[in-house]
């Protein structure tokens, strides 16, 4: 499944109020969003029709984020669904969700674009490729790391994969306090690292049995019911079948199913 395909159905499954976009060039998925969205790219070039009332801010998202209330066109309501990708670099996807979680709500998807390189040549830092995705994919092993409260969900999806977050936490500080010494790990020479599992794409969620999970649904009534983070996660847990027996959790059958190399 291609990855607008996987972020329409997303839309209509979730039914977002708002939507916060970061790196919307031309505009393909900035058109998916019926919410009131806020787009941000230094150099957007919009190509698609654009139905959603929208905000566009022609600037990098570190100067967007850095304005004394960025997300006022929401109205005072957070962020429901956000979308990165931005700069495919790892210290900036990293400022970028540390930006967007402060507008965030533990039911808030944050989805990441290209985490899922197809070779060590894609995954280089500087472009040597016409498809490209830097090194985004290391923004996983961070947040499972530094971040374990997060729930990070890698998709099978084409062309070069997406990682969906959940838990947002308005407040946490740990990336910040961590940043400069995640950056000081993370940022290397090329030829990049890129580790196996996920040139392979292993434990990768298949698009659509995601799509079709009780997930959508149970976080769209958490946002309407105002779930508390704790109850909430447990209960997105339960639906993935983590931290139990339930052999039938979606990445569950995730683990068990080892892609080949591509």
């Amino acid at each position: 499944m291609r990855y607008l395909d996987f972020l329409r159905g997303v839309h209509e499954a979730l039914q977002p109020p708002t939507y916060l976009e970061v790196g919307v060039r031309h505009g393909g998925s900035l058109a998916l969003s019926r919410a009131r969205s806020i787009g941000v790219d230094p150099a957007f070039r919009i190509r698609s029709e654009l139905v959603c009332p929208v905000a566009l801010y022609r600037e990098t998202s570190d100067d967007f984020f850095a304005r004394p209330k960025p997300c006022a066109f929401l109205e005072g309501d957070p962020v429901a669904l956000s979308f990165i990708d931005g700069l495919h670099l790892f210290e900036f996807v990293l400022r970028d969700f540390m930006n967007v979680e402060r507008h965030a709500r533990w039911w808030t998807p944050i989805v990441f674009d290209d985490i899922l390189p197809r070779s060590v040549t894609e995954a280089a830092r500087d472009r040597q490729t016409r498809a490209w995705t830097g090194d985004v994919y290391k923004i996983e092993a961070a947040l499972r790391r530094e971040r374990p409260d997060l729930i990070c969900l890698r998709v099978d999806t084409e062309p070069t994969g997406l990682l969906v977050v959940l838990g947002a936490d308005a407040g946490a500080e740990r990336l910040r306090t961590r940043y400069e010494d995640l950056v000081r790990e993370g940022v290397v020479e090329d030829p990049q690292p890129v580790p196996a599992d996920v040139l392979e794409r292993r434990g990768a969620l298949l698009p659509q049995e995601l799509l079709d999970s009780e997930l959508w649904a149970l976080l769209r009534e958490a946002r309407e019911t105002s779930v508390g983070r704790d109850e909430g996660l447990a209960r997105v847990r339960g639906v993935l079948g983590l931290g139990g027996a339930n052999g039938a959790g979606l990445l569950r059958r995730a683990a068990e199913r080892l892609r080949s190399p591509r």
